[in-house]
């Protein structure tokens, strides 16, 4: 078993972090720090846990450009974009700091005579949190802020394409005067993070990744009986009404396909478009996506980097080519991306029409940078196919008949529905999963009863 961590850099292929994996004795230490520091801080006001945090949240955003550069070095985002993951860690921190008090209120019940009842909102414990690398920050602070805020210590073992960003969040918290042990890292690989899972000091955990990563995690906490929040993959679709506003569909769409290279869960991976408008759609796309320009992340005029590394680029490749042979036509010549190479992380981006159901490309998750386009004659048959899938994260609707919308997202099979929009977290609203693409909750004031528990109080007051 190799012992060292060692980042790739999509970019040229270089090593551009090394770290020596926990020693068993290392991670022992960890979850026994974090155990004890957990029964101090759950006794901390809240009003303090929230000072603390705004001022971890302070310490980071003022490493904003280094940050940024790390990101573009370790998973291939480009310069030009990846300081606003920082801007997204900043709003939903806040926003979750700011409602605990809400959330993490007593819930007082109506007195009986001779009686007081109320139920208070307790932390679990430690909270292992298992991040990914294509949103680093994002992801893991959905889970980190409101654990701690909510009262519990919080270990974080990420991606080890993104190492930093553990260390990072370490650095700020510290400066932020968190208290030892409230929250610390690992750098861990696959058999020592399932023996984590394992670890009597656990009391939850917290895992964004792939279907096959989730059902690791509940093997390795089957008999525990302990909980767990999993979000997992996603095949999201947009289904475009005859009555949309076309270039704001394709704008928006095209943009909640190729952002970040694809590489998200909550990506448009899928486009239904009305028989009325398809032709016009596809043109408009096509036109968008040839404007974009596909080179080294560190470059300030690129706007679609390398994918995370050349296996995941290949995938991608293997699945268009696919998709191609059973029929499929592909819009975007990718000659005309010079930096598109084969057995790299460089691809160019793609446009797939004549596509169905019976091809990979509509059912199985990409996560790079294509997209079908299939041609619908009606609602209920966007339904049915957007239903068909595994997965059910999220799902769009582009149409200026508002009530129409929202009848059909009533029948879509989603954790989160939009109108006119795709690819967006916003804080104040649950983020969940249906089918394989997850269980648990996170943001919004639902977030912090995943990482609470009930007790409830019966209190007879008159003998």
């Amino acid at each position: 078993m190799n012992n060292q961590l060692n980042t790739i850099s999509p970019i040229d292929g270089s090593v551009y972090v090394s770290r020596d994996y926990a020693t068993d004795q290392q991670v022992q230490q960890v979850l026994l720090k974090a155990q004890q520091a957990q029964k101090h801080w759950k006794k901390i006001p809240v009003m303090q846990r929230a000072a603390i945090c705004h001022a971890m949240v302070d310490a980071f955003i003022a490493k904003k450009d280094q940050i940024a550069e790390e990101l573009c070095w370790m998973m291939g985002r480009p310069i030009r974009y990846a300081a606003g993951e920082v801007d997204g860690l900043e709003e939903r921190a806040r926003y979750m700091i700011d409602i605990a008090d809400q959330a993490l209120a007593t819930v007082k019940l109506e007195d009986k005579p001779g009686f007081s009842r109320y139920i208070k909102r307790e932390s679990l414990g430690v909270v292992f949190v298992i991040a990914p690398w294509n949103y680093p920050y994002l992801t893991s602070i959905n889970a980190i802020i409101p654990a701690i805020m909510a009262g519990n210590s919080v270990v974080l073992k990420h991606s080890a394409q993104t190492p930093l960003c553990a260390e990072r969040l370490d650095d700020a918290f510290a400066e932020a005067g968190l208290p030892a042990g409230v929250f610390q890292h690992l750098h861990l690989d696959h058999p020592t993070t399932e023996s984590v899972i394992q670890a009597e000091q656990v009391n939850h955990v917290c895992f964004t990744g792939s279907v096959s990563g989730g059902a690791m995690v509940e093997r390795a906490a089957a008999g525990r009986f302990i909980g767990l929040g999993l979000e997992l993959g996603g095949k999201d679709p947009a289904y475009i009404r005859a009555d949309a506003n076309l270039q704001h569909a394709v704008e928006t769409t095209i943009d909640g396909a190729f952002f970040n290279s694809g590489q998200s869960c909550c990506g448009i991976e899928r486009i239904y478009v009305d028989a009325a408008i398809h032709d016009q759609f596809v043109e408009k796309a096509v036109a968008l996506i040839k404007q974009y320009k596909l080179g080294r992340s560190d470059d300030p005029t690129t706007t679609l980097g390398p994918l995370v590394k050349a296996e995941a680029a290949e995938f991608v490749r293997v699945q268009t080519a696919e998709a191609i042979a059973q029929g499929a036509l592909a819009h975007i010549n990718a000659e005309d991306f010079v930096m598109d190479q084969p057995k790299t992380a460089y691809l160019a981006p793609q446009i797939l029409t004549n596509v169905n159901h019976k091809m990979r490309i509509m059912t199985e998750e990409s996560f790079g940078p294509v997209v079908g386009i299939q041609k619908v004659d009606s609602d209920d048959q966007a339904i049915e196919l957007i239903n068909d899938s595994e997965f059910g994260l999220t799902a769009s609707v582009f149409t200026q008949d508002i009530e129409a919308g929202i009848a059909i997202g009533e029948q879509l099979e989603t954790g989160t529905f939009f109108i006119n929009r795709c690819d967006y977290l916003d804080p104040e609203l649950a983020w969940v999963g249906v089918k394989n693409s997850g269980k648990g909750c996170t943001l919004s004031t639902l977030g912090y009863e995943q990482l609470t528990r009930g007790k409830s109080f019966h209190l007879k007051t008159s003998l």
